[in-house]
């Protein structure tokens, strides 16, 4: 095989579609774009959700309720998850990534009270349901609010 030999794989490019090159191309004159009209014309765009002058969809539909922009999402934790730490362990929201159980600590990390704890444990966390909080004090840990 020689330099000169190699050519791309059959169907692998295709040619670009010159317009405005004449009737014979299919494409000529009006280059594909019709007659008149907005689209038709140079920097002839209609923006996202124009509706021809109707009025929107986006305007049509009720709005309702309102995005707290301040708010706080936590990553949960439930009890039963924390029954894979050895009994006396210190759990902490960085030991709880490194372990998996949480991807990510968002704005912070909260236990709630699902599932039944079965260890002592010492948690440290942003928040506790009022659930969880007794749970693990009723086991002998402690819960700490960082």
């Amino acid at each position: 095989m020689k330099l000169h030999d190699l050519h791309p794989a059959e169907g692998s490019r295709k040619e670009r579609n010159r317009v405005g090159r004449g009737a014979a191309t299919g494409n000529g004159k009006t280059s594909g774009r019709g007659q008149k009209g907005q689209k038709a014309r140079s920097g002839g765009k209609v923006r996202p959700g124009f509706e021809g002058g109707q009025l929107p969809l986006f305007r049509r539909i009720p709005k309702r309720g309102f995005t707290n922009i301040n708010r706080k999402e936590y990553a949960v934790v439930n009890l039963d998850q924390l029954n894979r730490f050895e009994e006396g362990t210190e759990v902490t929201p960085e030991l709880l990534i490194e372990t998996g159980v949480v991807k990510n600590a968002k704005a912070g990390i909260k236990v709630l009270g699902n599932g039944s704890l079965e260890k002592k444990l010492t948690v440290k966390a942003h928040k506790f349901s009022a659930s969880a909080a007794e749970a693990i004090d009723a086991k002998g840990g402690a819960h700490e609010v960082i």
